[in-house]
């Protein structure tokens, strides 16, 4: 049996079996469980130490585990009077900075059991490089200095390595290690666009970029697109407009539509906001999620950006695991030190056991054996997925099969309404992400985001298409 569930179904069954000691009681010794459970010492170690951090447990040193005295029971408090203090500044704020995470927490929440995760943002465990990071992490921890406090900017070696990943004159010296996507997209927002100014999104675009951007202070506006990415003339239209100087895309697999920039598009883009004296933050969150039939890739922006137009994020938590957190922003100019002061702030910096286990992972035969796994899988998903998708749900649209990324993208008919069928779906066992957090202003039409990533495979993709279909049905009687 994998260690993992193990671990799980021993503490299940001791957290049944609690109330057979009395507060204060001892529990049999390890040895005891080993042999009457029939597991691992190491299984019992894991499981009683889960019941220790849910306070169910107490671990004496040489003298055995117990069970903890019970909590005492919570004292409901009156909290109403923050009702009014948490609004009170927003009368003076030309932007409220509400936060409204309910877009991200659809791809982060796990669904109830037994429900097929249509819905998620990362692989699939059986994808993940487990073994390999495992190896990284234990490899990691042991190297001198591997506890000591890193640099604020990162390792330099890793530093380095993102440099060479972006390309172009890009160097160590202009990189900054980041805890994630995520806190590069937010660093990079709040260093470029002060409170209350407008900033250019495509349109749909990440749900989680916009809650960003909206719990700064800023105003997203939408920039529409085609099979070929964001239109130049709207985006160019949308600066003179608003005033606006930032401009945040994906030019590579864009979430949720799939689509890439074209060359033409991509020298474009960064000429318009060279001339409106704009920057673009490039968010590169797909370039290790290539399908194996994509063929080669362009090179990102900032590989030929002189003029430091481009401030470029990029990850590795999406081809490795969401624990993975270490992620980059790339920039030159005086903009750097805005993003440096920011960064260190807000977190100081990035573990360095963390970054010491990026680079064990990036430097060792595995990974890109690992990368050309995923490749080859997720082609094989997007060919399940897009196959049972036509023959089981041919009313839905499909307007682009993308050749990276994660998920596809399908515009409902008219006559199902968006939310309905989620509802429904979830009923009949399947959870999908809604369209409408895609878009910060009215949608043209309800959507979903199918995801093939964070499934067992193609025959959870094919019961998973069975079932929304189901829903279909249930809502057209």
């Amino acid at each position: 049996m994998h260690e993992r569930s193990s671990v799980a179904e021993l503490a299940g069954s001791l957290r049944a079996e609690l109330n057979r000691y009395s507060p204060g009681g001892k529990l049999p010794s390890s040895r005891a469980l080993v042999e009457r459970y029939r597991v691992s010492p190491v299984t019992v170690t894991r499981a009683l130490a889960q019941l220790a951090a849910e306070g169910l447990v107490v671990t004496r040193p040489g003298a055995g585990v117990f069970r903890a005295e019970p909590r005492a029971t919570p004292v409901a408090g009156d909290t109403s009077w923050q009702e009014l203090a948490l609004s009170a500044d927003t009368a003076t704020e030309l932007v409220p900075r509400a936060v409204d995470a309910s877009g991200v927490l659809v791809t982060l929440s796990v669904p109830p059991p037994g429900v097929i995760e249509f819905n998620g943002g990362y692989l699939h465990h059986s994808l993940q490089p487990e073994r390999a990071l495992a190896a990284a992490l234990a490899r990691a921890g042991r190297r001198p200095g591997a506890w000591g406090r890193p640099p604020t900017d990162g390792l330099p070696e890793l530093r380095e390595w993102f440099a060479r990943e972006i390309g172009g004159s890009v160097t160590a010296a202009e990189v900054l290690i980041t805890a994630g996507g995520q806190s590069a997209i937010s660093t990079a927002l709040r260093a470029l666009a002060p409170p209350g100014t407008p900033v250019l999104v495509e349109s749909p675009t990440y749900p989680g970029m916009l809650a960003v951007a909206r719990a700064a202070g800023l105003r997203p506006v939408p920039v529409p697109g085609d099979a070929d990415g964001v239109r130049p003339e709207l985006l160019e239209a949308a600066f003179r407009a608003t005033g606006a100087r930032v401009f945040v895309c994906q030019p590579l697999f864009q979430n949720p539509t799939g689509t890439a920039l074209t060359p033409e598009r991509r020298r474009e883009i960064v000429r318009i906001a060279r001339a409106a004296g704009a920057f673009v933050v490039e968010d590169d969150f797909a370039r290790r999620l290539v399908h194996e039939d994509a063929g080669p890739l362009p090179a990102t922006l900032a590989a030929d950006d002189p003029d430091g137009v481009v401030v470029h994020v990029c990850s590795l938590t999406k081809p490795t695991s969401p624990s993975l957190r270490v992620g980059a922003l790339a920039a030159r100019g005086p903009v750097l030190e805005r993003l440096r002061a920011i960064q260190v702030v807000d977190s100081f910096f990035v573990p360095r056991p963390l970054q010491e286990a990026a680079l064990e992972l990036v430097g060792a035969p595995a990974w890109h054996r690992h990368l050309r796994a995923v490749s080859q899988e997720l082609r094989s998903r997007r060919q399940a997925m897009t196959a049972a998708v036509a023959l089981h749900l041919p009313e839905l649209a499909l307007p682009r099969v993308p050749s990276g990324g994660y998920h596809l993208w399908l515009r409902l008919p008219d006559s199902l309404p968006e939310a309905s069928l989620l509802a429904t779906a979830l009923r009949t066992g399947v959870a999908v992400a809604p369209g409408r957090p895609y878009f910060c202003a009215e949608p043209p039409a309800g959507h979903i985001r199918l995801s093939f990533a964070g499934v067992a495979g193609p025959t959870e993709i094919a019961e998973g298409v069975r079932r929304l279909r189901a829903a279909v049905d249930e809502i057209a009687v």
